[in-house]
């Protein structure tokens, strides 16, 4: 089972874009400068979580046929 922290991280990455393209729609001029922090916060935590799990598949994949031509060597 999944942590606490985890489960949080997954809300908190696409509510803090939703976040900020509200304030893109809703404000104007100079005010929409303030959202961007957010917007990039949330683009590099689902990004960063993506690639993780890119290279934990692909470890995990690496070592299934690694164990699989021992076993047949």
């Amino acid at each position: 089972m999944k942590n606490n922290r985890n489960l949080y991280l997954s809300f908190a990455a696409p509510c803090l874009i939703g976040i900020a393209m509200l304030g893109f729609l809703y404000r104007n001029g100079n005010d929409r400068v303030q959202y961007l922090p957010a917007l990039f916060t949330g683009i590099g935590i689902v990004s960063s979580s993506f690639i993780g799990r890119n290279m934990r598949r692909k470890k995990l994949l690496n070592e299934l046929f690694k164990r699989n031509n021992d076993v047949n060597s």
